[in-house]
């Protein structure tokens, strides 16, 4: 491997740290998927999709060690139980791909727009394309499959409009029909809300710790709260509702996973989960939309910093890198 002189800078590190972490959850989640996934289809994406994230944690490994930084406690076999009965289907398995694939090309293009050695930047670079074809791959399975639920169809538009009134903004009393892009992020933040409960569902079957078992039930609600609103929204405007996927949860009650691996998959779902809301919010033009949007980025805010006080206080929350204290370097002992 080449040899590079200039040191990481922050934002390197911190890129490399969140994907790390992030990576190794994945590739242990994956691992269980793949246990007990059937659909040959299905397996063989879970199997690139295993071989890409776990490249990736080799990759940021080897960068770490080079440069001397410790590798942050990952997840390993101690996390899963593989001998227990399946808690989801094999489409569960299929959706999660979809799912992790879109919110990987979603954060690590933001990673990506932040480094520049070069070594760094070909491995994020990198990483777009593979993720962006792991989510090509699950699209086409899932069409194939017939269970992906496109966006509503809008006719063509037959000339270029310009926005005449500031009414363009209203979204109380008498408001304007919704443009293409509002209604694409209705659609997809709704699509995400029922990921998050059925995998909710599943989880406060299987988790036995009362405070945990809480937070996840609680999180099936917010999740609930939004599906509400934007079906609400779109049925009003005649646009149709999004539909549920079919039950992908099965009836065991007893848990594959470790609670630290439950409550930190929770806590980073949060956090792109405030990204996403918050990039349909600059992209809403109508006042109701961007009320709405400002109200569930709250929700998750709290919702989130309970998530982190349960990873605190069981000692599961590792501290990323920081810049040291200068006061406390600069005080005389």
């Amino acid at each position: 491997m080449a040899v590079y002189n200039n040191r990481l800078s922050s934002a390197e590190i911190g890129g490399l740290w969140a994907t790390y972490l992030q990576e190794n959850m994945a590739v242990c989640l994956i691992t269980y998927f793949l246990h007990h996934n059937q659909d040959e289809e299905v397996k063989k994406i879970l199997r690139h999709a295993f071989d890409i994230s776990d490249g990736h944690v080799k990759q940021i490994t080897t960068i770490f060690t080079e440069e001397g930084i410790p590798i942050p406690d990952g997840f390993t076999e101690k996390d899963l139980d593989l001998t227990v009965p399946p808690l989801f289907y094999d489409m569960f398995g299929l959706s999660f791909i979809y799912s992790m694939s879109r919110m990987s090309m979603i954060s690590t293009g933001f990673i990506t727009t932040s480094v520049v050695r070069k070594d760094i930047q070909e491995l994020f670079v990198k990483m777009i394309q593979e993720f962006s074809l792991l989510y090509k791959e699950s699209t086409t399975i899932m069409l194939s499959k017939g269970i992906y639920d496109r966006p509503p169809m809008v006719p063509y538009p037959k000339e270029v409009e310009y926005v005449e009134k500031l009414s363009y903004l209203s979204g109380f009393g008498k408001k304007r029909p919704l443009n293409v892009a509002e209604i694409t992020e209705l659609f997809f933040n709704t699509k995400r809300n029922y990921f998050s409960i059925l995998l909710c569902m599943g989880l406060l079957q299987v988790v036995k710790d009362k405070e945990i078992h809480s937070y996840i039930e609680e999180g099936k609600k917010i999740s609930e709260k939004q599906i509400k609103t934007f079906n609400d929204i779109f049925m009003k405007e005649e646009l149709l509702g999004n539909i549920s996927t079919d039950m992908e949860v099965t009836d065991s009650t007893v848990s594959p996973f470790s609670d630290r691996l439950v409550v930190t998959l929770f806590h980073s779902l949060n956090a792109i989960d405030i990204t996403l809301i918050g990039h349909a919010l600059s992209l809403s033009m109508r006042t109701d939309l961007t009320a709405y949007y400002q109200k569930y980025i709250v929700d998750i805010l709290v919702y989130s910093a309970k998530g982190f006080d349960i990873l605190v206080d069981r000692g599961w929350a590792q501290e990323p890198p920081h810049a040291p204290s200068r006061r406390d370097l600069q005080r005389l002992k």
